[in-house]
């Protein structure tokens, strides 16, 4: 006798059931039931999803094992861009902070009356991966990395693997919420001692073991390891203040955290601030600091943002570790442009979470005032605790015989004679198109997935090429075949193959600004790119421009000026540089810039607005259709600014637009600009007819 087909309202009460006991489990630490009954639950679930394959969804349980492995990771762009936090290390920065927000927060009639006390949120800010989360009617449908900020990569198969972490949630509501993924130090350890078994490099940290999990292309090995995921701030929160916000995810069954403080003083915020930098160390993973939040959401929405800050919070970074140790030498280090940079080598100790071997010193002067000897015990700490360096020399430990460590004076790798050009402190090596360490540098920042995004070009691969005489310039890529590489070491058929196809992909999907950011042209990252890409129809256009002309014409470009227009023009002068970009051309990689939006669609594209005063929706509203419609929003009224968009008050945003004769408009005109009504370029007095 077959059993009933169970309907969808049967099975999503089994998934609730055990995503209920998952929570209890894996977030609460605190079971309702035994090993021996979530198993057969797990199983009459899984019994289902086999007799009735239509059934099975992708928010359920059986997830978490991992699905089929994918090609590639497709790139997220986000409305609302993940932005950084500004960083602070002292109580006294933490007052700069507090009087910022109160002066913000301020009666906008007398700027210079500061507001009465904010209340402040503060959490640990868990060292782990930051992560986006979308929620469709209660389903998870998308897990996105922040990359850039406003650019990340679509790793939902990865996330639905995390045990912690509910594929459905208790109610039916729309969601985007941001968090870290991280693994706990235990985690590691079993994590590393696998890998050690397998004969696999361990890894260094509890973060470099996340961040190296979430890249893998097969979720059924990312369901091998022990990822966690905490949640701390939603895109369009439905609540009042951030305490709440929290307390409506914890009930829609989403892992928040344990140690979520609110504060109504400063006071409070520095009290625990002290607290936690001698009681981090009793957690089960890293945390690097903590994050300081204003709770209300009306007081966020005042204080705003900068282009790379929130106004309303900031990290409290905890003071570094230091560790002593023996420097056994100093050598040249040379990068992309020929700065050869100092690196230590030490005798290795362990500090913050991993072991140190090198550690920077910046510059050779710096070496020099340090006084530096081989053989030195000195001071080393992570700079934000992730880049080593050398803090201080125990001079009192310095041995008899210790030589000081002086500047090379020709290049580590190639022999030139090293230059100091006027005005720098750094020592490089001239030989930019002959040095094998600028070749190597060159090439892996061409490949970069914000540049040329070739998949398997890592730095075995670029090592073995360049020592190899296989490629001399980024445009030898192009002509590799599986023949080229299967003399390689570690390379065979189906090695050599990723990385042909990986070279050929990244030929379909280039743009001419990916390009352009990857040639490393000094000054110029992915905003001038974009500005240049934009005044012409392919690689070869920007080829033919004359250097002379294009300088000045880039000057004017906003997001590129003067200093970045003259280097532009200066790589295009360069002959050999010149040879390598129609050697591209010839080979087939002549990208045009990513496709424009239909003009008619952006009324307000080449136009510079800023936002002020009290208006009827959220500036950040304001932004956002702004943006969309093609202008741009700044903070700041200056000679380019093209509209003051202003309610009420405004101040001294206001009295400036008025002094620079910038056109001063509302809510309604801006609407009118919208839709087409009023022309762009009209003067100030037809905007408000």
């Amino acid at each position: 006798m077959s059993t009933p087909r169970p309907t969808r309202t049967e099975y999503d009460a089994v998934v609730r059931q055990i995503l209920e006991h998952n929570r209890r489990y894996y977030v609460d630490n605190d079971p309702s039931i035994s090993d021996f009954e979530y198993d057969h639950l797990l199983k009459r679930l899984e019994e289902m999803e086999a007799a009735h394959p239509d059934l099975a969804a992708d928010y359920s349980p059986t997830q978490t094992v991992g699905a089929a492995p994918v090609s590639a990771f497709e790139k997220v762009v986000r409305e609302v861009p993940m932005l950084s936090l500004d960083n602070t290390y002292s109580a006294e920065e933490l007052r700069v902070f507090d009087d910022r927000v109160r002066r913000g927060l301020g009666d906008p009639a007398n700027p210079g009356d500061p507001a009465a006390g904010p209340g402040y949120v503060v959490e640990l800010k868990v060292d782990g991966i930051g992560i986006e989360l979308t929620y469709d009617q209660g389903r998870l449908v998308r897990g996105a990395t922040r990359g850039d900020g406003r650019t990340g990569e679509d790793i939902t198969t990865n996330v639905r693997t995390i045990r912690t972490l509910p594929g459905l949630l208790t109610r039916p509501v729309d969601l985007v919420v941001r968090g870290e993924i991280y693994m706990e130090r235990a985690g590691l350890a079993a994590v590393n001692a696998d890998r050690a078994a397998a004969g696999d490099e361990p890894f260094k940290n509890p973060r470099n073991a996340t961040g190296g999990t979430l890249k893998l292309l097969d979720p059924r090995v990312v369901a091998r390891r022990p990822l966690r995921i905490v949640l701390y701030e939603v895109v369009t929160p439905w609540a009042d203040s951030h305490r709440e916000m929290l307390s409506e995810l914890a009930e829609l069954g989403l892992p928040v955290s344990d140690h979520v403080e609110g504060h109504e003083t400063l006071d409070g915020v520095l009290e625990a601030c002290a607290r936690w930098d001698t009681g981090r160390g009793t957690l089960p993973f890293d945390v690097d600091g903590l994050v300081i939040k204003v709770d209300d959401f009306a007081q966020r929405e005042r204080l705003g943002a900068t282009s790379k800050y929130p106004r309303w919070a900031i990290a409290y970074k905890f003071a570094a570790e230091q560790a002593a140790t023996r420097l056994r030498d100093l050598v040249g280090q040379v990068g992309r442009t020929g700065k050869v940079t100092p690196v230590a080598i030490l005798d290795e100790v362990f500090l913050s979470g991993t072991t140190v071997a090198r550690a920077s010193v910046h510059n050779w002067d710096e070496v020099a005032k340090k006084d530096l000897h081989l053989g030195d015990r000195v001071m080393v700490q992570k700079s934000g605790e992730i880049i080593p360096q050398i803090v201080g020399v125990d001079l009192s430990a310095r041995p008899a015989d210790a030589s000081r460590v002086e500047a090379p004076a020709v290049c580590p790798v190639c022999d030139t004679p090293l230059e100091r050009l006027a005005g720098e402190v750094a020592l490089r090596c001239p030989n930019r198109l002959g040095c094998a360490a600028q070749l190597k540098a060159a090439l892996k920042f061409f490949g970069h997935r914000d540049a040329m995004d070739i998949d398997h070009l890592g730095t075995d691969a670029v090592d073995q090429l360049v020592d190899r005489e296989l490629v001399r310039d980024v445009a030898d890529l192009f002509h590799l075949q599986i023949e080229d590489l299967l003399g390689l070491e570690g390379y065979k058929e189906k090695k050599a193959r990723n990385l042909v196809d990986g070279i050929a992909q990244s030929k379909e999907r280039a743009s001419l600004e990916r390009l352009v950011s990857g040639l490393g042209i000094p000054l110029v990252g992915g905003v001038a790119a974009r500005a240049i890409a934009g005044r012409f129809a392919d690689l070869t256009a920007l080829l033919a421009a004359d250097p002379d002309a294009l300088e000045q014409d880039l000057e004017a470009i906003d997001g590129v000026g003067k200093k970045i227009a003259a280097s532009v023009a200066a790589y295009l002068r360069s002959e050999p540089r010149r040879q390598v970009l129609a050697k591209l051309v010839a080979l087939g990689v002549n990208p045009a810039p990513e496709a424009p939006a239909d003009p008619s669609l952006r009324p307000l594209s080449g136009r510079t607005f800023v936002i002020t005063g009290t208006l009827s929706r959220p500036r950040p509203e304001y932004k956002k259709i702004v943006e969309g419609a093609g202008g741009k929003v700044t903070g700041t009224v200056s000679a380019k600014t093209s509209y003051l968009l202003a309610g009420q008050g405004g101040g001294s945003k206001r009295n400036k637009a008025e002094k620079l004769g910038v056109p001063i408009i509302d809510e309604a005109t801006l609407e009118r600009l919208l839709q087409g009504d009023v022309q762009p370029d009209t003067d100030q007095g037809d905007l408000f007819d």
